[in-house]
């Protein structure tokens, strides 16, 4: 299985492609900004790991949602595995969209 559960979101969009689609580049748009916060060093980086919680748990990342949790409780030395799972669930992303 890959990083992200393409049936999750396809169901929860009752099968319209356009809006998976439209939710997918949302995401890896987003993702590029986020990337920019995983680092100690920004103050703000504990409020971003709890976005890209809730963004792959809706888009049916869900190993990146509980990387993102664990994060969330052990602190920044979980920021590495947040960027890894993230880049997985963008790539994948990517091609998903490129089949589509």
């Amino acid at each position: 299985m890959g990083a992200v559960d393409f049936g999750y979101l396809e169901g929860f969009a009752a099968g319209d492609r356009r809006v998976v689609s439209e939710v997918l580049t949302l995401f890896r748009q987003q993702a590029e900004a986020w990337v920019l916060s995983l680092d100690a060093a920004d103050p703000a980086w504990r409020d971003v790991v709890h976005t890209i919680k809730g963004s792959a748990r809706g888009v049916g990342a869900n190993a990146l949602g509980d990387i993102c949790a664990a994060a969330e409780a052990e602190g920044p030395t979980g920021l590495a595995a947040v960027r890894a799972a993230l880049e997985a669930a963008v790539a994948d992303i990517a091609a998903y969209q490129a089949r589509a």
